[in-house]
């Protein structure tokens, strides 16, 4: 096709930028976003910054792989539980969209919330999404201890609260936001690295956490981030136990079966197993001198042993004068075994949602 040249063309820079603005304004380059996280009284549970709205208002949300939903109170939430935290004035954000479905989840210690769906932009770690939201309008008394203002699900769509719902990590994914389709987490330790320097990262992998290369487990179910676990070891001899487990950073132990924890515990001289009351459950305690062991107990996962310290297993004190402290393992789930923060915070975790859902570890 001859091109033939207009002697009456006057160049003109900025009416190119600006038509290069429409033509192409929605492309967006595929990113990462770390959001720090805050230790809260020695590595009980750890809290990011989120984003929602516009303009923007700012939530402290407990990161949660046990659990999908993205939620926080309402502005019209007046329990004393609400009133402690940050509530969310969707009437100030020009971005938001009613839902009108309710929604209500319970957790693992019986804590609760329930409200109503909405949508908004939602941005981690400058990471932006249009995501459905929970605006709380009940909560449970014990969430007004914690000095988080909600929680941020990063389990799978499959356990949302409200069938249909999808994760943020569905989202980002979906609009190729991410460099890669991961989560990964780092999760800090007073006596490892005083507690400080935690992070989630969204979309990247950061090999300066982490030593060695990852070992990968491919999921085993899809819900929550679940994996089998071939064996538990004491310095490395097996102590021949094994179940399908999940990886929860929304809990702050590592709970197994009843078999398997006696099994560990009979391995730490000084163990004390403290059986049920009507107002407790049953629980192990180990001596809190252990505290400066170099032993170790193992979890074996994709053919690699895993490692908690002994000196993490002495968790926290009694404050009876026993000179006992609780243990960081502790028995009674004898379906899912439960690697929590005791456990990644010895392991760097990456999730891994990628079209075989897997996790990565490594020390």
């Amino acid at each position: 096709v001859p091109l033939t040249r207009n002697p009456n063309f006057k160049h003109n820079t900025q009416a190119q930028i600006n038509k290069m603005n429409v033509r192409y304004g929605n492309i967006r380059t595929a990113s990462t976003g770390t959001v720090p996280l805050v230790n809260v009284q020695h590595d009980i549970e750890y809290y990011g910054t989120v984003s929602v709205g516009t303009p923007a208002q700012n939530v402290k949300l407990d990161f949660d792989t046990g659990s999908s939903d993205i939620w926080f109170p309402s502005s019209t939430c007046t329990t004393t539980a609400c009133k402690k935290h940050v509530r969310f004035n969707s009437a100030a954000s020009s971005t938001f969209q009613k839902d009108g479905r309710k929604w209500n989840i319970r957790y693992g210690d019986n804590s609760t919330a329930s409200g109503i769906l909405g949508s908004d932009i939602v941005s981690v770690g400058g990471v932006k999404v249009r995501q459905t939201i929970g605006l709380a309008t009940a909560e449970s008394p014990s969430f007004g201890t914690s000095p988080e203002d909600g929680l941020f699900g990063l389990g799978f769509n499959t356990i949302e609260s409200v069938a249909g719902v999808k994760t943020f990590l569905d989202n980002a994914i979906a609009a190729n936001l991410l460099v890669q389709p991961v989560v990964s987490v780092f999760l800090p330790s007073y006596r490892r690295n005083g507690g400080v320097g935690g992070e989630y990262l969204f979309g990247g992998i950061n090999a300066d956490r982490y030593t060695g290369s990852l070992t990968y487990i491919n999921v085993s179910q899809k819900g929550y981030w679940q994996i089998p676990m071939s064996d538990i070891t004491y310095n490395g001899a097996s102590l021949g136990q094994a179940a399908e487990g999940i990886v929860d950073t929304g809990t702050t132990l590592v709970i197994i079966g009843t078999a398997a924890a006696k099994a560990v515990h009979q391995e730490i001289e000084g163990s004390v197993f403290t059986p049920a009351t009507r107002t407790k459950r049953a629980y192990w305690s180990v001596p809190c001198s252990l505290q400066s062991s170099t032993d170790n107990v193992g979890f074996e996962l994709g053919g690699t042993i895993f490692n908690i310290p002994v000196a993490d297993v002495a968790y926290e004190d009694l404050g009876d004068g026993s000179g006992l402290c609780y243990s960081g393992i502790q028995g009674g789930q004898d379906d899912l075994w439960i690697l929590g923060d005791v456990f990644i915070k010895n392991n760097y975790c990456v999730f891994d949602q990628g079209a075989t859902p897997r996790i990565g570890i490594a020390p």
